[in-house]
């Protein structure tokens, strides 16, 4: 039976891994719903395609741009292979499927008609929810078979570790190590250079770089220290692999914070060592010189330069012109203090491609604190600030307004979601457990929703009661912060430093000062009406 469709679609296609693109996995998709749209009279007049994207997040680039096209009504339905393309979770499917239709656009799938009625939608819900069973179902299955195969002996990777050559799977035979004759003589070099020369991780570098020995992978050509610092611990190499050492975790505190991420899971936390899994390798050098090279590591890292304390007031908040950070630098054992560019750092053991000079560190930092001290003890400075920040603060209680209404959709969203759930368990297609398990992550999400609208109301009605100091305030605490700012100790300054900077830059003609006074610092004691003490927060630009 035909289905009555709207004229003018769009049409979303995403394929998961880059395995499904070699496979034209997105071509069978395109094919099919091409297909479908001439058979139903419908025209295409615009393509959404998520190459290589999870459909564990939402965060994909050409479905949030499907999502802001459908508000302006670009199109009548969007058409789809399969209610997983939109979202592997099927509560990620309803999101996404209410959201278009609230905006008036029909939603069409080839495999199987979108819900029109109360029944469908329970159906529909059942079918997704058993997708995403069947879906941990088989991801447990495959845990349990690669630790299976691991406690046989077999080699559970993609790359060999250097020094190695990885022989996949051959019939019966599962994949295993190969010594790499030509790479071991290298890592034997390195191990020896360490452990018996005493050679630092950067003579090494130098080193291999002057023999023209190159990584196996690196764009410069050149060895980094992180990776032999990496290799020079591994215990494959005195024939101890090991499997499940770590496992992946989303970064708490990402180095990219890029919107869109393929991978969430960019981080790795180390699993307790009697968890390990032990597969014997050809082992590469004996272990009486892995040893000497672990003692000889720790021994470096002990009497390293890194570790001689100086005191930088601006360290880690000081970048050069070109781009990159500068760090303390101490030549005749700190009788002279610089800040120096990192690019020396980054290209070693090749030539800098910055030839800025360094900055003398006492200097820089005493002028800086003149600054920032001399901005924490101005009236004048203080007061317009003040004013600034509650008119700023005022025009954002406003802006919250709109988002309270946005964070109330939200919520109904999920408690219809929630009744669905509730109606399948009230017709016997769900089990009390499986209700549970479905249940509580949207309740616990309104509950999130709910304490997220109460404080930023309660923020908004704090800026309405909130009123500037008067001048006399001002002048009286410029006056005692004048007093207190004088004789602190190295460590008070960093942290009011820390708190206040965001960023230097700078070369030895000129410094450019970026950053905030917290309110935190500012404790307003008023007489004749009430008092208050701000809460930190970013507000008085330097």
């Amino acid at each position: 039976m035909e289905t009555k469709a709207p004229k003018l679609i769009a049409t979303y296609y995403r394929v998961s891994t880059s395995t499904q693109e070699e496979n034209q996995t997105i071509q069978t998709q395109i094919s099919a719903v091409k297909d479908f749209a001439d058979k139903n009279g419908c025209t295409i007049v615009q393509e959404y395609k998520d190459d290589g994207w999870s459909g564990d997040t939402l965060a994909r680039p050409e479905l949030d741009q499907l999502r802001v096209d459908a508000k302006k009504k670009m199109w009548e339905g969007v058409l789809v292979y399969d209610p997983d393309r939109i979202a592997r979770r099927y509560s990620y499917q309803e999101l996404v499927m209410d959201e278009l239709r609230e905006a008036g656009i029909e939603v069409m799938f080839v495999t199987t008609p979108a819900p029109k009625n109360s029944e469908d939608k329970i159906l529909h819900g059942v079918k997704g929810l058993f997708a995403e069973y069947e879906r941990a179902k088989i991801t447990e299955r495959f845990r349990m078979g690669k630790i299976r195969k691991v406690k046989e002996g077999h080699i559970l990777t993609t790359e060999a570790l250097y020094g190695y050559r990885y022989t996949p799977k051959k019939d019966k035979v599962h994949g295993y190590y190969e010594i790499n004759e030509e790479e071991a003589k290298v890592v034997r070099m390195i191990f020896k250079m360490v452990g018996e020369e005493g050679m630092t991780l950067r003579g090494v570098v130098k080193r291999l770089q002057e023999l023209k020995i190159r990584p196996r992978k690196s764009k410069r050509g050149v060895w980094a220290t992180s990776t032999l610092s990496t290799m020079l611990r591994h215990k494959g190499y005195i024939g101890e692999a090991h499997w499940g050492k770590s496992y992946a975790v989303v970064a708490e505190n990402p180095t990219t914070t890029e919107k869109y991420r393929k991978q969430k899971k960019t981080s790795r936390r180390d699993r307790p060592e009697d968890e390990w899994y032990t597969i014997p390798v050809p082992a590469i050098i004996d272990e009486n010189l892995f040893n000497k090279t672990q003692e000889q590591l720790t021994r470096s890292k002990s009497f390293s330069k890194r570790n001689t304390k100086n005191e930088y007031l601006l360290s880690g908040k000081i970048w050069c012109t070109c781009g990159k950070r500068r760090c303390g630098c101490s030549p005749l054992k700190g009788k002279h203090l610089y800040y120096r560019c990192n690019n020396r750092i980054h290209t070693f053991p090749l030539p800098k491609t910055c030839d800025e000079g360094g900055i003398n560190a006492r200097i820089a930092d005493k002028l800086v604190w003149q600054k920032v001290s001399g901005l924490m003890s101005s009236p004048d400075l203080l007061l317009k600030q003040a004013e600034r920040w509650l008119n700023s603060q005022q025009s954002k209680s406003q802006d919250s307004i709109g988002d309270i209404k946005e964070l109330e959709k939200e919520i109904s969203k999920l408690k219809e979601q929630d009744d669905r759930y509730n109606k399948a368990y009230g017709e016997g297609l769900l089990s009390l457990d499986q209700l549970r398990e479905y249940t509580l992550p949207v309740r616990e999400r309104i509950t999130a929703i709910e304490s997220q609208i109460l404080k930023v109301r309660e923020k908004g009605n704090r800026i309405h009661t909130l009123g500037t100091p008067t001048r006399k305030e001002v002048e009286n605490f410029a006056l005692k912060a004048s007093e207190k700012l004088q004789n602190l100790s190295f460590k008070v300054k960093r942290e009011i430093v820390l708190s206040t900077i965001d960023k230097v830059v700078g070369d030895q003609t000129k410094l450019q000062v970026n950053g905030y006074i917290p309110v935190s610092h500012v404790a307003f004691f008023t007489e004749h009406r009430y008092s208050w003490s701000a809460k930190r927060r970013k507000e008085y630009a330097i």
